[in-house]
């Protein structure tokens, strides 16, 4: 079996990944309700095969990084592309030749992979849970084409048509996460619009940042391509002494923006736990493969122009949301509301270990791969038990169904294990990695923002586990909580089952598909630290934000000696905050209520979510409210009171204008013409037609002109 990439042929395969499901959006959106069961099997067999391609191509990858080498293919290198703005002939120094083609690397082989995988699954379990809806054509038109957005976004080899497919991914979020909108039986109608607004308008704030970046990186560097905007990073930061320019910090922290609203960063957090008003594939997708993976996605593709500065910050913005999200995560009873508190604070791990830099960079991109896997399986779990349950969220209606639902208890405790950072789970791999990052960090350098990442991320990981096996424990055990939802709660079918079996196996092994010696503890590099480092993710960049000033000896031996302490931190806290929740919900040694009394207002204070809802509402929404209406008052007083003004003005000088132009301009020519026809009315006296009277005035005539010439 060859295993060996070839570009002339292997391109044109990564081209069909998103041309397959685009196909059948068109198809679908035209004619889906007119095809059995509304088109749901096209869209799905397409999905399979573009997750073949994807999958296939991953295994070329990794193959190829086995005997050490790396692996970066570009599509222009092979002339496999199109010039899409150009004003010169091919070749020529042109700051309009934007080109588009396909990068292919070790980070695009994993991601496209994984969005391949957990789409095809999220398609197959929607032809189950959303079996019945009115609007059923459609939503798979448009997850499809939310894919698409995705598949290209990872392929994307220049950052404007990455800003491109970001678009159509935030537009495709609106239409999803407001589909229940439309449904005149849906008693959620009012909430799905709000909802969708709501993520609309607050990723447009990062959307806006991100797009004034991506101007001013090209400004400097006339190129969208990431490559050269890699080496032209470098260059610019080589000519200045080893130092950032300030302009690429500002844009750097404007490229930053994006990720803050995409990747629901605090404080542009807010849009997401409202997307639960989507139906819950659309959940799985946002939270998972799409939206908001691909603003962990985009800081990986730019990190080479972030500056130390930015990088600080990225770290701290990270922590924060690690945090406080995981503490919202302890108080909330949604069992979606859990998940996407959970997904916000693995965001935010993502994030802060990309700011750490070093295996931090390579550990936050594998956990947005691991946390793919077992998020889409969390979320299809619970969106199998809400199925079972008869659209019951509440966890405290429900208890006991492990026994109703063992394949569905099965497939979310794996998962609730991956990701509270288990060993042998996929999320222990890539979790661990970020808080020894931090700590080597804090380590090698002692800053403020490493020190701060190192301690609140092992707190994070200590809830993380807390909260999730709090709801495993509300859920799957315990007495019924509501008889009338135990006794109506069933398993769901096998094309809703089957789809959360082979996602938990990738939760479960996701991390390492293979134990080289048994190695349990991770001693051999995963499969996605093999496939990517910092030499061949950025080939030829020497990167100036990653451990400067540091040797290779020191470095080596930092890095030996913090694995050993991150590991125990981490094994620590995810003990600490399991044996809390078996404590508390599984063993029921300490009633909740009496904790969350003696916690008073600070319990109520992150029940309620910092209240930052309320602050925006306060602040933000009603601020725009009262300058919306000082902008109304200015626009009908003022500029409509101009306008009026003007109006009137000119009215009144057309009614003089038409007064001159009748007395004066008309009165003139018509005297003219009244007197011509006085004069032509005296001079038809004397045009009688008889002709003895016109000899007498002939004679008379003669005569007075001969008496003239006497008398002169």
């Amino acid at each position: 079996m060859d295993l060996t990439f070839n570009p002339e042929t292997d391109f044109k395969w990564l081209l069909a990944v998103p041309l397959i499901p685009l196909c059948g959006y068109v198809i679908q959106i035209f004619f889906g309700r007119f095809l059995p069961r509304k088109g749901d099997w096209l869209l799905t067999t397409g999905m399979a095969v573009t997750m073949a391609i994807t999958v296939w191509m991953a295994f070329k990858a990794i193959a190829a990084t086995q005997g050490g080498e790396g692996f970066f293919h570009e599509s222009l290198d092979s002339d496999f592309g199109f010039r899409w703005l150009y004003a010169t002939e091919k070749g020529a120094t042109d700051p309009l030749n934007v080109t588009a083609g396909i990068l292919y690397d070790g980070l695009g082989a994993a991601m496209l992979a994984v969005v391949g995988i957990v789409s095809f699954f999220v398609h197959l379990f929607s032809t189950g849970y959303m079996h019945g809806d009115r609007r059923y054509h459609i939503f798979f038109a448009n997850i499809s084409l939310f894919t698409v957005a995705m598949l290209g976004l990872v392929l994307s080899d220049n950052i404007l048509f990455l800003f491109v497919f970001w678009e159509i991914m935030g537009l495709m979020s609106y239409l999803l996460i407001g589909h229940f909108s439309h449904d005149p039986n849906s008693h959620r109608i009012k909430q799905a619009a709000a909802a969708c607004k709501k993520a609309f308008l607050t990723t447009r704030v990062g959307d806006t940042c991100l797009l004034v970046g991506i101007m001013i990186f090209y400004y400097h560097f006339q190129t969208f391509r990431f490559t050269e905007l890699w080496e032209a990073a470098q260059t610019t930061v080589a000519a200045n002494g080893g130092e950032y320019p300030a302009w690429m910090t500002a844009a750097g922290l404007l490229v930053f923006g994006g990720t803050v609203g995409k990747s629901a960063q605090f404080p542009l957090h807010i849009w997401l736990p409202d997307a639960m008003e989507g139906p819950t594939p659309v959940s799985a997708m946002i939270h998972a493969a799409t939206m908001v993976a691909a603003g962990v996605f985009l800081l990986g593709r730019t990190y080479p122009l972030m500056s130390p500065t930015v990088l600080n910050v990225v770290t701290c913005f990270g922590t924060v949301t690690a945090l406080f999200a995981a503490t919202i995560g302890m108080t909330v009873f949604d069992i979606k509301g859990v998940l996407a508190y959970s997904t916000i604070s693995q965001l935010g791990f993502m994030v802060a270990g990309i700011g750490t830099g070093g295996i931090g960079l390579i550990a936050g991109l594998f956990h947005m791969v691991t946390h793919a896997f077992f998020k889409a399986c969390l979320f299809l779990s619970a969106g199998s038990v809400i199925h079972g349950c008869h659209h019951e969220q509440d966890m405290r209606k429900m208890g006991g169904l492990r026994k109703k639902m063992p394949i569905t208890f099965a497939c979310m405790l794996i998962c609730t294990c991956a990701i509270s950072g288990i060993p042998l789970f996929s999320g222990f791999y890539s979790k661990d990695k970020i808080i020894q990052s931090a700590f080597l960090s804090t380590d090698l350098f002692f800053q403020g923002s490493s020190v701060f990442a190192a301690v609140a991320l092992v707190v994070a990981a200590m809830f993380t586990a807390f909260y999730m096996f709090r709801l495993i424990f509300m859920t799957f055990f315990g007495e019924p909580k509501d008889h009338h939802v135990h006794d109506h709660a069933h398993e769901s079918p096998p094309n809703i089952t089957i789809a959360l079996g082979i996602l938990a196996f990738f939760g479960l092994l996701g991390g390492k598909f293979w134990l080289r010696d048994l190695d349990v503890l991770a001693h051999h590099a995963p499969w996605f630290a093999q496939l990517n480092t910092l030499e061949t993710l950025y080939p030829g960049v020497e990167l100036q934000n990653t451990y400067m000033g540091v040797g290779e000896v020191a470095l080596e031996h930092a890095e030996h000696a913090m694995h050993l302490w991150a590991m125990v931190a981490s094994l620590f806290v995810a003990a600490a905050g399991i044996f809390g929740a078996v404590w508390i919900y599984g063993l029921r040694k300490v009633d909740p209520a009496r904790i969350t009394g003696a916690l008073g207002e600070v319990y109520v204070t992150v029940r309620e979510k910092y209240y930052i809802d309320e602050f925006v509402n306060a602040t933000v929404i009603r601020g725009t409210m009262v300058l919306s209406k000082v902008q109304r008052w200015i626009d009908e007083t003022i500029v409509d009171g101009i306008v009026v003004g003007t109006g009137k003005l000119t009215r009144s000088l057309g009614f003089v204008s038409a007064w001159i132009d009748k007395r004066g301009v008309d009165g003139a020519v018509n005297g003219v013409g009244a007197l011509a026809q006085a004069f032509g009315s005296a001079a038809r006296l004397f045009q009688t037609g008889r002709i003895q009277q016109y000899v007498s005035f002939a004679v008379g005539g003669a005569l007075m002109a001969a008496a003239w010439l006497i008398l002169k």
